[in-house]
């Protein structure tokens, strides 16, 4: 039986909250609420469904099936759920038949209970066995590769629709195949989509934390925009930058920051020149999801229904989501109650890089992450947190 929250924040040693200021949640972390910001007013500390907006919103999403033909087939909501949440990150003129590989892969695991959530992001470079998969146009005769390669292997030669579907469903078999996880629901967010966010927004304010140099965005001396690096891939992992002669990167310096549309999305792209490279840029994500949604709760957009029906509008053209067999206002209505204090991320390896013993170039997922998935498949993640707190994230 899941504690009260108070004895969660108890027993989650340090993960102090600073004043007026939440814990922070990955990338993904709001996507089942399609139920919180994004399809529901948000009303102090909770969020407080609103039929007219809901009605809209959930009209702007689109609907489609992507989970395997034995996952997502529950037809109550009632118990311990789990959400496979899956992040794309498409380059500008990127040929469409060309494969997609997931920039975020989350599990999001709902108790019986209800009135919690729990985050674990699983690393993109994670070394997996990937099984054998027909698309209906290429067959993957299955093999091992970082975890990222199974959604792109699944929607390899296809576009559109049937590629989202593919892929995420060898996603969700590889997931389930190596951890005996699967899912009752699933989402795409097309990261690319949210620079309409916010440029319908005028823009997002955020704190940056660390020097970020742009490994896309430069300019040479006549302010044209240019690449500065050229990027090879290092044969011992990683990314080998190049600097360009005569452009310089665009850098993200420390400090509060007002962001256009371009910048943020370039800002939450970087990885090659950060210390911790996914983890450091997976951070800034949930920073800029955070700013986001504190915008989209603000008096100038709630209050504004021609504003906030235009950014529900674009939010559901960044999304594509598979409810199984529950319908959406069944899901939004059993999260209720589960606001940002309530949805807990949980760090993997430690929050840092862990080798993998078989590829230098990828990660391997630690004991402690291995029992926690053992814990998401047997339900009994509640548990397994209390008795690990140190696994939940420290608050930004």
């Amino acid at each position: 039986m899941i504690a009260e929250y108070g004895e969660w924040r108890a027993l989650a040693k340090g993960v102090a909250r600073r004043k007026g200021r939440g814990r922070r949640d990955p990338l993904w972390a709001r996507i089942l609420v399609i139920a919180g910001a994004l399809l529901m007013i948000v009303s102090g500390t909770t969020f407080v469904l609103k039929d007219a907006v809901f009605g809209y919103a959930t009209r702007s999403v689109n609907k489609e099936d992507l989970l395997p033909a034995d996952q997502g087939k529950h037809a109550s909501v009632n118990g311990a759920k789990n959400i496979l949440l899956i992040g794309i990150d498409p380059r500008p003129n990127q040929d469409p038949t060309e494969p997609i590989r997931s920039d975020s892969i989350l599990i999001l695991h709902i108790p019986a209970s209800h009135d919690m959530a729990f985050l674990i992001s699983i690393p993109r470079d994670t070394w997996v066995a990937i099984p054998k998969y027909s698309n209906g146009k290429r067959t993957y005769n299955g093999g091992k590769s970082k975890i990222n390669g199974a959604f792109a292997e699944g929607g390899y030669g296809l576009t559109g629709k049937d590629a989202r579907k593919h892929g995420t469903t060898l996603l969700a078999a590889t997931i389930k195949q190596n951890w005996g996880v699967t899912f009752d629901a699933a989402a795409i967010v097309d990261f690319v989509g949210f620079q309409d966010v916010v440029r319908v927004l005028g823009g997002v304010d955020m704190y940056v934390d660390q020097r970020t140099v742009s490994v896309h965005i430069g300019h040479d001396a006549k302010g044209n925009t240019k690449v500065p690096f050229e990027q090879k891939d290092d044969p011992n992992g990683g990314t080998i930058l190049i600097p360009i002669k005569g452009v310089t990167p665009k850098v993200y310096e420390v400090g509060y920051q007002h962001l256009a549309a371009w910048e943020a999305l370039d800002f939450v792209r970087q990885r090659e020149t950060l210390p911790k490279s996914d983890y450091d840029r997976q951070r800034h994500q949930q920073q800029f999801i955070k700013a986001l949604l504190k915008k989209i709760a603000s008096k100038e957009v709630i209050g504004n229904p021609s504003t906030l029906n235009k950014v529900l509008e674009v939010i559901g053209r960044a999304m594509t989501i598979d409810t199984g067999s529950i319908g959406l206002d069944d899901w939004i209505f059993a999260m209720r109650n589960i606001d940002g204090d309530r949805m807990l991320t949980l760090k993997t390896n430690d929050g840092g890089f862990h080798a993998s013993p078989e590829n230098a170039g990828a990660e391997a997922l630690d004991q402690t992450t291995l029992d926690l998935l053992s814990a998401v498949r047997t339900k009994t993640v509640p548990a397994f947190v209390a008795a690990n707190p140190s696994i939940v994230s420290s608050s930004s």
